[in-house]
């Protein structure tokens, strides 16, 4: 008889219960290596490793054993525990996309010499693609979605460093992509998810005892980006970012006086930019003149808004999408309210509010700091970019150049959303033990 098989004789343990308890399995596999022989009998450490498993084995003999449950399925798993009301409605969101690019596309595809619904061929292809990484995000582990989430980041800052040498601007005065010939990648789109993520491990590592000045590294890293954002220039995805940190830097328990000074230095910023950039004193001028010039972006989108109505002018009615150059992107909602009217709108404010309001009411209710701080950063980055974009198209804000997430056109934008919901959809999953109240009631 071996040693190992003496240990399972006078323990009364039988291979069946020793494979039900993995920590007793590891100890086992310690003290018998097959590389180092085994510890003879009287060694202290065969007889620790002895007593652990004649104290587990004697509860296992008075009060039973738990009985072995097979794993669930991964799919059926996830499921289960995903936020489908949030899956469903970015479902939907992307389907009110393609049914508004068969709108607002055909003329850049016939002013470029492509098919009519060359864009809309291309837009459904993208979000077959954001839609499999969402999915396949979600399924992840919030540990696991931590890990890429650093790795992706990484890249996409150098990308996002590399700009000023390899970039173009595509002659929009902006200098925010790749051109690969067939494809375009605008790096700030992708590095959003991945520095909220990091932020927040930052952020919830400066909580730990002594832990890491994860306050200061994580607000070095935002301004950073936003330095090279501003740089480009694309002040919108500067303050996309800014807002982004300084909201899970206010949940991480942020001083008032801080957030007070913080506000005064980006009006500093927007000054100082206001004087040096042409690019953004053009944008700022053009919002607050109270004459609005009706040949402008912003005036042809406030006159298909005023013209649709609550109604519409009906479907393929619209005019705005023969004089806007963006009408596909970056101003499409101006499409969706002149042809369908305010009541299309107003479905998908309410859409983009309802994922907003659920993902944050789950996170209420996550005891793990990180977690709770990454969603919160990811939803409202989420929701503050839909604010903006509609924002814009009504004139309540300047011109920013940004994407409406899931229905605007754009292949980095709408993977890059389908990656930051995914990682959102992983952190509010139902997790067992994984609300305060669960941590709370433990205490009681």
């Amino acid at each position: 008889m071996t040693c190992l098989a003496w240990v399972y004789f006078t323990q009364g343990l039988t291979n069946a219960e020793v494979s039900r308890d993995n920590r007793r399995y590891d100890a086992i596999r310690l003290a018998f290596s097959a590389d180092k022989g085994y510890y003879p009998l009287n060694d202290p450490k065969t007889w620790g490793i002895r007593g652990r498993l004649g104290r587990s084995s004697m509860t296992e003999m008075v009060y039973g054993t738990v009985p072995v449950r097979e794993s669930e399925p991964v799919l059926p798993k996830w499921w289960r525990t995903v936020d489908r009301w949030t899956l469903t409605c970015v479902l939907v969101l992307f389907c009110i996309g393609l049914l508004l690019g068969f709108a607002a596309s055909p003329p850049l595809a016939a002013k470029n010499g492509f098919q009519p619904f060359h864009y809309v061929e291309r837009q459904a292809i993208f979000g077959g693609v954001a839609i499999f990484v969402m999915v396949l995000t979600s399924i992840m582990s919030p540990t696991l979605v931590r890990r890429l989430a650093s790795l992706g980041f990484l890249a996409a800052f150098i990308a996002l460093a590399l700009l000023p040498l390899f970039g173009t601007d595509f002659g929009k005065g902006a200098l925010r992509w790749y051109s690969f010939g067939f494809a375009s990648v605008q790096p700030s789109e992708f590095l959003k998810p991945g520095f909220v993520v990091v932020a927040a491990g930052l952020l919830a590592a400066s909580q730990e005892i002594n832990g890491p000045p994860g306050r200061l590294w994580s607000f070095a890293l935002c301004i950073s980006i936003v330095f090279m954002l501003a740089l480009q220039p694309d002040f919108g995805q500067a303050a996309l970012v800014l807002f982004g940190w300084g909201v899970m830097y206010f949940v991480a328990g942020a001083p008032m006086l801080l957030l007070v000074g913080m506000a005064g230095l980006v009006i500093l910023a927007g000054t100082f930019a206001y004087s040096n950039s042409d690019h953004f004193a053009r944008r700022i001028d053009g919002f607050l003149s109270t004459e609005g010039d009706p040949t402008t972006q912003l005036g042809y989108a406030t006159n298909a808004i005023r013209e649709g109505g609550l109604f519409g002018v009906g479907v393929g009615e619209g005019q705005v999408k023969w004089s806007l150059p963006d009408a596909h992107t970056d101003f499409i909602v101006a499409v969706a309210a002149e042809e369908y009217g305010l009541i299309l709108v107003i479905v998908i404010l309410a859409i983009y509010a309802s994922i907003a309001v659920r993902s944050l009411h789950r996170l209420m209710r996550e005891r793990d700091p990180f977690i709770r701080l990454a969603g919160t950063g990811l939803v409202c980055m989420f929701a503050i970019q839909a604010m903006i974009n509609m924002g814009v198209a009504v004139r309540l804000l300047p011109a920013k150049g940004m994407t409406l997430p899931f229905v605007s056109y754009g292949g980095s934008s709408v993977i890059a959303s389908g990656i930051a919901v995914g990682m959102l959809l992983a952190f509010t999953r139902t997790r067992p033990q994984g609300e305060l109240s669960d941590l709370i009631g433990r205490r009681r």
